[in-house]
């Protein structure tokens, strides 16, 4: 069911939208969790290292095929907003072919170039056979992960940011047993872990475009309404492939990081890996709360309220501030217990480098909530370009983190990689949206005067 966010209470529309979004991020995280969990419980510390040590240029490449899917999602919300159906439906029409052909040429290019991205990376020869079972599997599974994050992304811009978590949550379930067959019953390897990953997003994002195409009678697409649309096209592209490209500018950054990382030895990449898993979890409410910016500054910039942006701002940051001071107290009092899921008791030097990583993060996590609201309600005004910007200064940080202080101070560099590149992001975002809001201020000014 659609959600109109252009009318009604800021802090009760933002929670009423993000707390069904972040179980969906919970349980996504829980494909990368288990698969860490059982990988490591299962094939040991040199297994869970291959698999961590490509967590940086999976970011990069899965990374930027979700930012687009956003990206796309985009003008739908902001035709919503504007009660313009028919171009609604046209947006959904060519943001579908866009999707295939995007998975299809990122399919091919980086099955293609796996094993050299991972050479480049300096990963440790210990792992690297490993490292490449595992992600040239993931790589293999891009068009699944259009298929998911499309269909989610259309229907959260319509309101609707319930369905995808339900499924997604059956798929998680699903994630586990298959993980258990793939790795324990079949012994499959790390290799296993990748199938069960692809497989339960596959189900799941069919699952959303099956009941999108039957509750969604705002999407019943004409013959007229599925032709390629050059100036859609355009537009779709001019907000997609700027948020495409900023999480991959970001995850520039982390493949330097990683590669950094991969050149102390494959015990630094393992602590990482564990200290990450958590992290990821622990932060799932910041991703949730972006992106119920983006819809909400997409439907409000649609219908020309900006008052109701500037309020839904403040009653988000208020939320990311609140939860950042409660995961903060988790990392401190539960983390090293967190971390035994991925680690065994015996590794007292991994647990404690993890520990102190993740330890540091969770001291600038509200940084951190302030990158993903601010960054996507920008996005969702319209100025996905912009925000390609703050991927810029992540990638910055990192590669001053990766280049000039990990070879100097080792693993005590690397826990202090990820806050630098959150302040550095805001540095340049917050400034970012009054400019944004200035220019959309004017522009709506002048639509009213020649209206």
């Amino acid at each position: 069911m659609e959600k109109d966010m252009t009318k009604g209470s800021p802090m009760k529309l933002i929670l009423g939208f993000a707390v069904p979004l972040l179980f969906g991020l919970i349980f996504q995280q829980f494909y990368s969790m288990v698969d860490a969990i059982i990988v490591g419980q299962y094939l040991g510390v040199d297994a869970l290292a291959s698999v961590g040590a490509t967590g940086s240029v999976n970011f990069l490449i899965i990374g930027f095929c979700m930012g687009v899917c956003s990206g796309f999602a985009i003008p739908i919300a902001q035709a919503f907003g504007a009660k313009h159906e028919e171009a609604l439906r046209r947006f959904v029409a060519n943001s579908v072919w866009l999707s295939v052909l995007f998975a299809v040429v990122i399919t091919v290019i980086v099955s293609l170039l796996c094993r050299q991205i991972l050479q480049v990376m300096r990963t440790p020869e210990n792992i690297i056979d490993g490292s490449y079972s595992y992600i040239i599997v993931i790589f293999l599974g891009i068009p699944v992960v259009f298929l998911y994050n499309m269909t989610a992304a259309i229907l959260r811009s319509l309101g609707d940011s319930r369905t995808p978590v339900v499924f997604l949550v059956l798929a998680a379930i699903l994630n586990i047993f298959l993980d258990v067959f793939c790795i324990v019953v079949l012994s499959m390897g790390v290799e296993g872990a990748a199938v069960a990953t692809v497989v339960s997003q596959a189900i799941a994002g069919i699952a959303c475009l099956l009941y999108m195409r039957k509750k969604f009678t705002i999407l019943k697409l004409t013959r007229d309404e599925w032709k390629w649309r050059r100036d859609y096209v355009e537009k779709l592209c001019n907000m997609g492939i700027p948020m495409g490209l900023q999480y991959s500018i970001t995850a520039i950054g982390s493949v330097i990081l990683q590669s950094s990382v991969n050149s102390i030895d494959s015990n630094a990449v393992a602590a990482v890996t564990a200290g990450a898993k958590v992290s990821m979890l622990l932060v799932c409410p910041f991703d949730a709360l972006g992106s119920t910016m983006a819809t909400y500054g997409g439907q409000n910039v649609g219908a020309g309220d900006l008052e109701r942006v500037d309020r839904g701002l403040k009653a988000c940051s208020l939320l990311g501030l609140l939860y950042s001071l409660i995961a903060m107290a988790v990392v401190y009092l539960f983390g090293k217990n967190l971390l035994l899921l991925f680690l065994d008791a015996g590794e007292a030097q991994i647990i404690a480098n993890a520990s102190s990583f993740l330890r540091v993060n969770a001291l600038f996590y509200f940084p951190l909530a302030l990158v993903n609201i601010v960054r996507f309600l920008i996005q969702g005004m319209g100025y996905s370009k912009l925000a390609v910007f703050a991927g810029a200064f992540e990638m910055l940080a990192r590669g001053i983190a990766g280049f000039m202080l990990v070879p100097h101070f080792g693993f005590s560099a690397v826990r202090f990689a990820n806050p630098l590149a959150w302040i550095f992001a805001d540095i340049f975002l917050i400034p970012a949206f009054f400019y944004v809001r200035k220019i959309t201020a004017d522009i709506l000014n002048r639509q009213r005067e020649s209206a």
